[in-house]
């Protein structure tokens, strides 16, 4: 695929996001945000047997975090925990698929560390 139809991907995921929602009951739930550009993530899910069920996002900010989370949902739903708290912002960077510069990789990679964020305080208790 050319540059152009990675981004025309970005696009849809920002402008109809997937699990763009909030979880009812949600086994953990956190935000993080990047203070060099404002971006803002919140993140809940529901873990079912050590597997990501259902995971809900919200946020503000640039087409690349915003987009990044929502491809970051669809991809992490029925994963194991240790599977999504192994992955990096290389991880995000494929995910992403356009050339990012250090500044913008802290855009796609911000849902990766909310998310993981999350799972390890729910894992810290239980």
């Amino acid at each position: 695929m050319s540059n152009s139809l990675y981004q025309e991907n970005l696009v849809e995921h920002f402008k109809y996001p997937q699990n763009k929602k909030a979880i009812q009951d949600a086994d953990f739930a956190v935000a993080d945000h990047n203070p060099s550009c404002g971006d803002r993530i919140s993140m809940q899910g529901l873990i079912k047997e050590n597997i990501l069920a259902d995971v809900g996002f919200d946020g503000s900010g640039c087409v690349i975090s915003q987009a990044a989370a929502s491809m970051l949902t669809e991809l992490c739903l029925g994963k194991t925990i240790p599977a999504i708290l192994a992955m990096t912002s290389d991880d995000m960077a494929g995910l992403v698929a356009i050339p990012l510069g250090p500044t913008r990789l802290k855009c796609a990679v911000l849902s990766l560390q909310a998310l993981q964020q999350g799972l390890r305080e729910y894992l810290a208790s239980h």
